[in-house]
């Protein structure tokens, strides 16, 4: 593909954009970021108008007196590049949205913009807070549909958006949709798996290099995590829970909206539960997700591991009969703990098993080939 190229108009106002993020932060009602869609419908004056009056024609004129030159120097910079509603390049779904962003500016892979159509994405999103259930499913999730060839698209927060990143970096490729710029790693503690995306996958932001987050500006991200998708999978979410708004948003647009089911008397998946109940897909597995984005059996999800040998093969079964720590595994084989350790430790690198943070394993759904 050519190299992406975004005009000064359109970058002038992902500027205007970080400009007026404090004074958008300050007019948004109760529910955080509830009224910035409305506001980036609006032209760049009637938004500077609506966000800042005392002070609109200074802050308009500033942004206008930029030069190309340096809207592309400050890019470059930062690493990244943009692409722009005029360009050719930009992802058709976001054609579908009245409050697109005028301009995306990317890190990673601009060549990727070829796979971000609707019927070749989806977006994985769900509780921070995420239980160990929502998590490993977040995972396999992303493993599946990024080995099936979709790109899977998240928001880099804690919780069901990192796991659904790192499932699909162990198959393929990911992108990340920021509420911040694109250089910027958020939260603080994700810049490793940040690093890793800009490396392998695309991090996208509607927002120049070197803007912070704000509140609102998670749920106006989410508008494009809805837009660029085919469908929408919520993991895990409480009844208020913010991927709720990214399930709206992505009803709104028309496109089809998933949801993994949970137990009934479990907080957490309270909101999964009534998306469920008022007509969302449901979600097991990725194979559920293919099916109802491409029709049933036109593309299968790939859930066979890599070749075990006959000592992880022990150890993967002695798991599955009830051994979920080292020294159960240890025990049930008659082996040392060093090498129950080890086994375990590759078993979950090949994707076969995961840990909790209290040493307690538990199966993946990915599969072992046939002896």
């Amino acid at each position: 593909m050519n190299e992406p190229n975004a005009c000064p108009d359109c970058l002038r106002r992902a500027r205007l954009l970080a400009h007026l993020a404090p004074y958008i932060e300050k007019i948004s009602s109760a529910a955080p970021g509830s009224r910035s869609p409305e506001l980036l419908r609006l032209c760049n004056e009637d938004l500077a108008a609506a966000a800042a009056p005392k002070i609109a024609v200074q802050v308009l004129a500033e942004v206008n007196a930029v030069p190309e030159q340096r809207l592309r120097s400050d890019l470059l910079a930062a690493h990244c590049w943009a692409c722009c509603r005029h360009d050719p390049a930009f992802p058709p779904g976001l054609g579908d949205a009245a409050d697109a962003p005028w301009a995306l500016i990317g890190r990673g892979d601009p060549g990727l913009l070829d796979r971000l159509a609707p019927e070749e994405a989806v977006t994985i999103v769900g509780a921070r807070r995420a239980s160990t259930y929502g998590r490993e499913m977040a995972r396999e999730l992303g493993r599946e549909l990024a080995a099936a060839g979709l790109l899977v698209i998240s928001g880099l927060a804690f919780g069901i958006d990192a796991c659904a990143h790192r499932g699909a970096l162990e198959a393929d490729t990911t992108v990340a949709v920021l509420g911040c710029g694109a250089d910027t790693a958020y939260p603080a503690s994700h810049r490793s798996l940040w690093r890793r995306i800009c490396e392998r996958g695309l991090v996208l932001s509607e927002l120049p290099p070197g803007t912070g987050a704000w509140r609102w500006t998670f749920p106006a991200r989410n508008r494009i995590m809805a837009a660029l998708a085919g469908m929408t999978v919520v993991v895990e979410a409480a009844q208020r829970s913010g991927s709720l708004i990214t399930a709206d948003l992505a009803a709104d647009l028309g496109r089809d909206l998933g949801a993994v089911p949970g137990p009934v008397n479990s907080r957490a998946s309270a909101g999964t539960n009534d998306l469920l109940a008022g007509g969302a897909c449901l979600i097991r597995d990725g194979q559920d997700v293919l099916d109802a984005m491409l029709g049933p059996g036109v593309r299968k999800a790939e859930r066979v591991g890599a070749d075990l040998d006959a000592r992880l093969r022990a150890v993967l079964t002695a798991l599955e009969r009830g051994a979920e720590t080292s020294d159960a595994i240890a025990a049930a084989l008659d082996l040392d703990g060093a090498a129950a350790g080890s086994a375990l430790a590759t078993l979950e690198a090949l994707g076969y098993v995961s840990c909790s943070l209290i040493g307690v394993y538990s199966r993946t759904l990915l599969s072992a080939p046939a002896i």
